[in-house]
């Protein structure tokens, strides 16, 4: 496949790039995972499964993150703040998880499994196909699985509108996710936002736009929260970075940066907890690092 791909404000020449398996590894909780999801036990049988979906995805949008097996990753269950979320999920009747940027959803999966009522799970991506071949994926349908899969784009405002943060912290009454046709209807009332490897696609005028478009969604009751993981720098501005020979450069905040942009610029100050840790994370088996930003924003 040749060409080149912009994904976000990324850009990247993919070049003559063939799929090579030898980068396909499941850990052993992936594997675990993903075996009991799809009823598919056997080792090769799983991966000829996740190899034909792969292709299909990558057809429809050729990112990277498909093509190196990133979308198979268990991210927010590796977030200290996971068991806070399922907790609301447990706790409050009308919590609403929300996957944004979800590729095929495997979080919104993984939330489902470990107890968050899927009915109350809305995932969402501007690529239709990723929801579509998340069924695949996962061998379910529509009626099989009650969670949400709806398509759009956060900077439509006919599929999210910017709404200032609400300050009503009463429970909103139930609402059918299953009926949406855009995110709109869910202001003020998501109680947990996962936005991991999301607000990296773009530059930093874009990132604060998805930042008060989000800010907008979630509830004001007390432990509410965003959480994310992007490319992060000790100084914010424009970085660079190297994908298995892939060059692209892409924005960056630091800690302070994206602290003060939640606490006191989206949200007014003192109403959130901003946490951020900057860890140097290897992005192959090759030794190469990146500098990662691990981040949650929660009402307080």
């Amino acid at each position: 496949m040749e060409g080149a791909t912009i994904h976000g404000d990324s850009t990247m020449t993919l070049g003559d790039i063939t799929f090579q398996t030898a980068s396909y590894k499941l850990s052993p909780a992936q594997a675990a995972f993903f075996k009991t999801q799809t009823g598919i036990h056997d080792d090769e049988d799983l991966k000829r499964h996740i190899l034909e979906v792969q292709a299909k995805a990558y057809k429809a949008a050729p990112y990277p993150c498909i093509h190196r097996f990133g979308f198979l990753r268990l991210n927010l269950s590796n977030f200290a703040v996971y068991e806070h979320i399922l907790k609301l999920g447990r706790e409050r009747s009308d919590a609403v998880l929300l996957d944004i940027g979800c590729c095929f959803g495997v979080d919104a999966r993984k939330a489902a499994a470990d107890g968050f009522p899927a009915k109350n799970i809305i995932a969402s991506d501007v690529v239709e196909e990723f929801l579509q071949l998340s069924h695949e994926l996962f061998k379910t349908t529509p009626a099989s699985y009650p969670g949400s899969l709806l398509p759009g784009d956060i900077f439509d405002p006919e599929f999210l509108s910017i709404a200032t943060p609400s300050v009503d912290v009463f429970p909103a009454p139930a609402i059918d996710l299953s009926s949406l046709k855009s995110l709109s209807p869910l202001h003020g009332r998501v109680s947990a936002i996962n936005a991991i490897a999301f607000f990296h696609l773009f530059n930093e005028e874009k990132q604060l736009y998805i930042a008060r478009a989000l800010a907008g969604l979630l509830s004001a009751q007390p432990g509410s929260v965003i959480c994310g993981l992007d490319n992060g720098a000790v100084e914010k501005g424009t970085i660079t970075n190297n994908l298995s020979g892939v060059e692209y450069q892409g924005f960056a905040h630091s800690p302070e940066s994206w602290s003060s942009l939640w606490d006191g610029e989206v949200f007014e100050k003192g109403t959130v907890k901003v946490e951020t840790k900057l860890a140097e994370i290897p992005i192959d088996d090759k030794g190469h690092l990146m500098t990662m930003m691990m981040w949650s924003v929660t009402r307080l």
